[in-house]
């Protein structure tokens, strides 16, 4: 017989947050185990074996169902739950008591909201799902934030009832909705999958995507959103690195080494700019041309003259009406740009800094290392090790 600890992992397979953290408990495994999984692949209806016959050590479980919840609690053994809901948060509440893996909500709205503010939209939407506290939680934040800029939003909830969220029967509706407000305007989708429907519903009410309304979603599911027309915009949530630490929890709790509940948060990372959102909703046609320019060409070593010349007029014009506009120098953007991707490829890579100056349009390594530490504090070295002490 095996004596490798049997862990039972009720995530969802169907979705890339839920692959991603098994990703991450996997590497976990691999380095510190190995261990035995129970697994349903599948959405969220999954079921707890019986954990005394099967031998089961620990759990990490998205509860679904209250019978879900009874069933872990009464099973009695080291358990991960995913996104509590706030009441089950409270004290009082037995499900308190568990560890608990959640995502930044509170950040990740945050992300989405600069994204589309940089893009200068001035009318906002949300479109959440009822009775998910991550939701709720990326609602709130992303009204806070673009409240704070000097603008409103528009919330869509869904409906109450099951039977009319049915997405059939629900479409029309949120076509309908989206269609009586003022354009262009930046939506946020609480998740990819809302977004794919945010996108499909514009499709529907011959809304025009990017033009009419930019849409960004939340989890960088890449095949869902590759596979969106237009491909999605999205927040990329660090749920790899998440799942290995909640391994890394329970192993300690399956030892008795770790006996207080403790929380996780899957933070965002960067946003991943699809076509979706891939616009400027500025009114002045020189700029916007210039925006995009450089969005379209800061990974070459293009220069601001290079700038100057695709718009067409003088560069004390363009300088003039872009600070006015868009609040920087072209040269501060340009700057702004490559550090964006600057960090993605040290997040998401292993390349040498040389070659990660050349990527992103930097003539020497030296240079990029002196922009980079006087934008961060850091060198690209020490971040990169900074956010991987993080997330391992």
């Amino acid at each position: 017989m095996s004596d490798s600890a049997k862990v039972a992992l009720l995530i969802e397979t169907s979705r890339g947050y839920g692959r991603q953290l098994l990703r991450g408990i996997a590497r976990y495994s691999r380095l510190h185990g190995p261990w035995d999984f129970y697994l349903v692949p599948g959405d969220f209806k999954q079921a707890l074996p019986r954990m005394k016959r099967w031998g089961g050590a620990g759990i990490i479980a998205r509860l679904e169902t209250s019978q879900i919840a009874k069933d872990v609690l009464a099973s009695g053994l080291p358990t991960i739950a995913l996104d509590l809901k706030q009441e089950e948060r409270e004290p009082d509440h037995p499900l308190s008591q568990l560890s608990e893996i959640s995502s930044d909500s509170y950040s990740a709205a945050q992300l989405a909201a600069q994204h589309l503010l940089e893009r200068r939209f001035q009318k906002f939407a949300f479109v959440g799902v009822r009775g998910r506290v991550w939701s709720d939680l990326r609602e709130q934040s992303f009204c806070k934030h673009i409240e704070e800029a000097g603008y409103s939003v528009e919330v869509y909830r869904g409906p109450r009832s099951k039977r009319e969220r049915e997405w059939d029967r629900e479409q029309h509706q949120l076509a309908e909705w989206l269609s009586n407000l003022p354009k262009p305007a930046g939506v946020m989708a609480c998740n990819d999958d809302r977004g794919r429907e945010v996108l499909e519903a514009c499709y529907n009410a011959g809304i025009r995507v990017p033009e009419e309304f930019a849409v960004i979603g939340v989890d960088d599911d890449d095949l869902l959103c590759e596979l969106a027309d237009p491909p999605l915009t999205s927040v990329a949530l660090d749920a790899e690195g998440t799942g290995f630490r909640a391994a890394a929890l329970l192993d300690q709790m399956m030892k008795r080494k770790v006996r207080k509940p403790q929380r996780l948060l899957a933070k965002p990372l960067h946003v991943v700019t699809r076509r979706s959102t891939d616009i400027f909703a500025i009114e002045d046609s020189d700029v916007a041309a210039a925006i995009r320019f450089i969005h379209e060409n800061a990974t070459k070593p293009i220069q601001i003259d290079d700038v100057v010349r695709y718009v067409a007029i003088s560069r004390r014009n363009i300088e003039t009406r872009f600070r006015k506009v868009v609040g920087r120098t072209l040269h501060e953007e340009l700057q702004r740009v490559r550090m964006d991707r600057a960090k993605r490829f040290l997040l998401e890579t292993d390349l040498p800094i040389p070659q990660i100056a050349d990527a992103i349009g930097f003539g020497t390594p030296s240079y990029f290392i002196q922009v980079f530490r006087a934008a961060h504090g850091v060198t690209p070295s020490r971040f990169r090790r900074q956010i991987r002490n993080e997330t391992s």
